[in-house]
């Protein structure tokens, strides 16, 4: 197999490279259809799911308060910095000193950070708090579920 018909990613736990085959077909995920045998050239992540380098960075998910919104534990959220947030999007937000990552809700005049998971309680972000908006999460990453 040609090099240049390969995707490479970087481990960024580990530092490896992976490269794997890239093929010009999409999959469906309705009725299956036959897989092509043309490769595609390198794919770029970096062009797909970064729009700012400069302001960019990936943060590891812990915990479950975002689970109805897609986000498990241990998934990797792409966050970029110089998004404003608006309302309803997801956020990384520094509380107290401490990172979270909750939906923006404003009603009226008041600000909250609001879980994905029933378990967890919304946080008001009230004027005396130590609160701000970090960056806005574009993009989750996370590993395909195997039993």
């Amino acid at each position: 197999m040609n090099e240049k018909n390969t995707l490479s990613i970087i481990n960024i736990e580990s530092g490896k490279k992976i490269t794997t085959p890239l093929f010009l077909d999409s999959v469906s995920a309705g009725f299956p259809s036959p897989a092509t045998d043309y490769l595609e050239n390198k794919l770029d992540l970096n062009e797909h799911l970064i729009k700012h380098p400069a302001a960019t960075f990936i943060v590891k998910a812990s915990g479950p308060s975002m689970v109805e919104a897609g986000i498990l534990s241990g998934d990797l959220l792409i966050v970029d910095r110089s998004v404003t947030p608006k309302n309803d999007n997801i956020v990384i937000a520094s509380v107290l000193g401490d990172l979270t990552v909750k939906k923006l809700r404003k009603k009226g005049s008041m600000l909250f950070l609001v879980s994905a998971n029933n378990e967890y309680p919304s946080i008001e972000v009230k004027e005396e708090m130590e609160c701000f908006i970090w960056g806005v999460v574009t993009y989750v990453i996370h590993k395909a579920i195997t039993k």
